[in-house]
């Protein structure tokens, strides 16, 4: 029997996108929609609005992700990446209104 392998919390990282895009004219707000699709279209799941996540197996497939994702920007507004560890991820605490929810865990067998 070959032994049980554990996958390191360090190697994936979890990919934050942050946007603030404008939404004034029917143009922004296209533009605006097809961003954000693109996102959902790459596997992110909306955390908050123009907030998305995405869990990655490697820094080389977060760094693909992000030319990716610099290709597609839009014209004007701001848009952040964060990368952070799986174990950093762990520690996230959220809430909705005063009550404390455990962040959802992706199930890392749905990767492969």
């Amino acid at each position: 029997m070959s032994p049980v392998r554990y996958i390191s919390g360090y190697k994936f990282m979890w990919m934050m996108v942050m946007f603030d895009l404008p939404t004034m004219t029917k143009a922004d707000r296209k533009e605006y929609t097809r961003f954000r699709n693109y996102l959902l279209d790459c596997g992110f799941d909306m955390s908050q609005y123009s907030v998305y996540f995405r869990l990655v197996s490697s820094k080389e497939r977060v760094e693909r992700f992000e030319d990716k994702i610099a290709d597609q920007l839009p014209e004007s507004g701001k848009v952040q990446i964060i990368t952070i560890t799986d174990k950093q991820y762990e520690n996230i605490k959220a809430y909705y209104g005063n009550s404390p929810e455990t962040c959802k865990k992706t199930d890392q067998l749905h990767l492969f």
